[in-house]
This record gives C-alpha cells, sequence and structure tokens, in this order.
C-alpha cells in the first residue's frame, strides 16, 4: 500500500510552490555544497526475496515518480512559527521543502512491508538543511501497522540531536533519542548521549559458532531500556581519550513470528545465558587516533581505536566479563576525490563466564556482513574485514536540495571464533555486494547495500556509512 500525498500545508505567504522539475548537474569536485539529501528512512535489514516481481518494481518506480512531482517548496515566515523575526527580510522566511516517498521492503524474516513518509526539510539563512522531520506509516503482516516520528536538528556546527518516535499495532515500538555536542572546552571535549527503550519482534538466534545452520533459525523479542553516554577529550592533534557508561536491561519476550520456533522452545539458560533477559552496566575507556578530514564523510585519512569496556556485577551486570575491541581504517582518495578506496580492519573479544548471548561478540547486519541479518553469528571473538570503493557519479538537485550520488562495490570478509588462535579459514564469510548512496558533506547520508551470503542476498536501507 502506498500512501500519497500532496502538501502544501505550510505555504503561507503568495510565493509559488514549486512542484515540479529537477535536474542533474556535471559534478564539481571543488565546489562546497551547503544543502542536505533527504536519506530513505525505513529501518534496516531487508532482504530480497521473490516477492518483489518485475510488475511490482515498475509500480514502485511508477509510484516514487508520482510522488516525488507531489512534492514543492515553500517559504514560512518567523513569526508563524513563533520565532522572533530577524529584521532582515532575506532572512525572515524559511524555506521548507516537502518530498513524499513510499517506503517498500520485502524480507523473509519480516514479510512485505509497505507505505509512505514525507519529509520536512527546513533550511536556514546559509541555505543548509537545518532541519528534517519525517512522519512515516507503514503496514506488515506480523506487526501491523506502524507509525514512526524521525527527526534531526543541527542548531550549529558543534551540536546536533535526533529523536525517533516508533510503534506498531504488535511487539514492535523503538523510542530514541541521541545528542551530540562539541562546543566545550575550545571542541576538545566530545560529549555524546543516547537513551532508548525498544522491543523488536523479528530477532533471530541460531546457537553459537560460526557454523550455526540455518535450521535452528529461532525468533525472540528482545524489550530493551537503557542509555549510552560518554565524553572524549582530544590531545595533540590528533589523539582523543573517551570514557563512558552503558546500561541495558534486557527482556526476552515471544516474538511476532509464529511460523518460527521460540528461542526458549530449542534453547535453555543452561546452553545460552540471558535466554531469561539480563542486565548490562558497563564502563568504557578507549584511545582513538585519527587523521579524518571529516567525522561522518571522510574523503581522506585514517583511524585507529582500542577500547576496553569490563561489565561489573557489583554495578548491576548480570555477570563479571570483558570487551576487547581494536578498530583501524583507511580512506585513500584518487582523481580528486572521484574515487575514494575504504577499508576497515577489527577484531572483538568477549571474555568471562555466563556472558549473556546479546552481550558476546556478534558479526551480521547493516555494518559488519551486509550479506546476512543482524546478529546471525555469535560467538566469543571475530574478526572483520570490510573493503570498498565509494565512486562519486553526479549531482542531481530535487527542489532546490542538492545531492551527490555514489556508487560502491564491497567486499565482507569475517568470522566468529571461540578465540583468535582457533580462527579458520574455512569459518570465514565471503560477502561481496553493491551500495548506492547520496550524501552531502559534511553529515548526511543516505545508502542502499545489497550484500550476499550463504543464506541468500540481503539488502539494507538506513542512514550514514557502515564504516
Amino acid at each position: 500500500m502506498q500512501i500519497l500525498r500532496k502538501n502544501r500545508s505550510f505555504s503561507k505567504t503568495n510565493e509559488p510552490c514549486e512542484t515540479a522539475g529537477s535536474r542533474a548537474a556535471e559534478y564539481n569536485y571543488g565546489e562546497p555544497i551547503d544543502t542536505a539529501a533527504l536519506p530513505v528512512l525505513q529501518e534496516p535489514i531487508m532482504k530480497t526475496s521473490s516477492t518483489f516481481s518485475p510488475i511490482r518494481a515498475a509500480r514502485i518506480v511508477l509510484g516514487t515518480g508520482m510522488l516525488l512531482f507531489a512534492g514543492c517548496t515553500s517559504y514560512i515566515p518567523r513569526e508563524n512559527l513563533h520565532l522572533q523575526p530577524t529584521g532582515d527580510p532575506s532572512a525572515d522566511a524559511i524555506k521548507v521543502v516537502t518530498i513524499p516517498l513510499p517506503v517498500i521492503a520485502s524480507s523473509p524474516n519480516e514479510g512485505v512491508t509497505a507505505g509512505a513518509l514525507t519529509a520536512f526539510l527546513a533550511h536556514n539563512s546559509r541555505d543548509e538543511v537545518s532541519t528534517l522531520v519525517a512522519p512515516q506509516i507503514t503496514q506488515n503482516s506480523n506487526f501491523g501497522v506502524t507509525a514512526s516520528l524521525y527527526g534531526a536538528f543541527y542548531p550549529n556546527p558543534d551540536s546536533n540531536f535526533e529523536f525517533n518516535l516508533s510503534r506498531s499495532e504488535r511487539v514492535n515500538h523503538d523510542y530514541e533519542l541521541r545528542v551530540r555536542d562539541t562546543s566545550q572546552l575550545n571542541r576538545k571535549l566530545e560529549l555524546n548521549g543516547f537513551i532508548f527503550k525498544l522491543s523488536d519482534g523479528s530477532s533471530r538466534f541460531f546457537g553459537f559458532n560460526a557454523k550455526s545452520p540455518q535450521q535452528m533459525e529461532t525468533n525472540y523479542a528482545n524489550d530493551e531500556l537503557g542509555y549510552n553516554i560518554s565524553a572524549g577529550y582530544q590531545f595533540g592533534r590528533h589523539y582523543q581519550i573517551t570514557v563512558g557508561d552503558r546500561y541495558r536491561d534486557v527482556r526476552i519476550r515471544p516474538g511476532a513470528f509464529k511460523s518460527v520456533p521460540d528461542i526458549k522452545d530449542r534453547f535453555s539458560s543452561a546452553t545460552v545465558p540471558g535466554i531469561d533477559g539480563f542486565t548490562t552496566h558497563a564502563m568504557r575507556v578507549s584511545l582513538s587516533y585519527s587523521t579524518l578530514d571529516n567525522r561522518d564523510t571522510p574523503t581522506y585519512g585514517g583511524y585507529a581505536r582500542i577500547t576496553f569496556e569490563p561489565t561489573i556485577r557489583a554495578l548491576g551486570g548480570a555477570a563479571n566479563y570483558r570487551h576487547y575491541e581494536v578498530e583501524t581504517k583507511g580512506f585513500i582518495p584518487l582523481s580528486k576525490g572521484k574515487y575514494i578506496s575504504v577499508f576497515r580492519l577489527m577484531y572483538n573479544q568477549t571474555l568471562g563466564d555466563d556472558v549473556p548471548f546479546m552481550e558476546q561478540s556478534i558479526l551480521g547486519g547493516e555494518s559488519t556482513l551486509r550479506g546476512y541479518g543482524r546478529n546471525r553469528f555469535i560467538d566469543n571473538s571475530f574478526m572483520l574485514f570490510n573493503l570498498e570503493e565509494r565512486i562519486r557519479l553526479f549531482r542531481w538537485e530535487v527542489f532546490g536540495v542538492t545531492a551527490d550520488w555514489e556508487v560502491a562495490p564491497f567486499i565482507d570478509l569475517g568470522a566468529v571464533m571461540e578465540s583468535l588462535n582457533k580462527a579458520r579459514a574455512s569459518s570465514f564469510e565471503f560477502n561481496p555486494g553493491i551500495g548506492f548512496r547520496a550524501i552531502v558533506r559534511p553529515n548526511i547520508i543516505g545508502r542502499v547495500d545489497m550484500g550476499v551470503g550463504k543464506d541468500g542476498p540481503a539488502i539494507f536501507v538506513g542512514l550514514g556509512y557502515p564504516f
């Protein structure tokens, strides 16, 4: 089901609303970009299936085109939004771009999801997108109707915050708030905060180790409440020391899929710690080194990080265990940035007794092995290597919103293992794939990645680079 909506309710002036037309311009790699691309806000994990026939694909393309022509650009007087006039006539009307889009997803795990969203993009006096608000309605036979509202706000270059409010008729809900600020101590102090309450009825567990068979697939809903906060201080030119605190209270409930066995029907707490729920309270310390030119959309430089995170029973954790993680990334530009070779190497290890299964070393999903769904492989350690070539194609402007488009062929290679010395070449998963991205530097990315694993292809749609 697609919801088509032509919305001009924000237009409060006599200026005409731009309702048709877009233009593609030759890319100028030295020209700064001041507007933001519109990312598709459907939550990731979507796997392809035979549900998408050529006829359905044609309908999606036609529906997308119809929705784009329903978009418009409006100019709203500041006083209509209860904002103080600036005294500058050119700045007293806020530019708001309205773009409706279809939301289409098909997954062997989630079934077919269909609906629509409308994105409202407000611009500041420099014609930069400073606010993005996107209400969304979707329907899924397993979760029913889901209503969502996503917002991102960039009041100044040193701070931003995002929220997501989502609730389904059955099982699923997601309430999140993220805040980031780098304005303190001459911009040397970086503060981050994330609070959440969620329930995901599509979660899967296949067992432990790299050879966990697909035939052991089970379903559950992880109902969680928690936070993740951190403070990082930059010293020298490229180093940062970060301390953090993470809390997570998890309840394991029946999932939304009656055709898939429940996790408690095949596994027990004796073999799967945390299957009856658990609490994590972990302190964290990281040391990082970065020469990246931008935090969110880097084009050159290197990055390295080492992290130690202990969970302590005395502080409320379910058990005493420790996470160790090492990560390196590199960005190598060619042809004035038209081609960017990107690699990441990561090793993660979890040590301790009775570690909850959702707290162990995990691979699978939109940011690790993109040929599999989330949490496909679980064990005490993992090794991961990602390589992709980000190729800029062209610039496309729709209703005054400029997006630069990339294609990114990639390879993901990774495996879980009991420990590093027990790694075997036969355990590694090889996931080739290709990605498509719409980007506005310095901080807006929308992406679609398709990877192929042994279980079949997987498609992920979301915000931000995978790494």
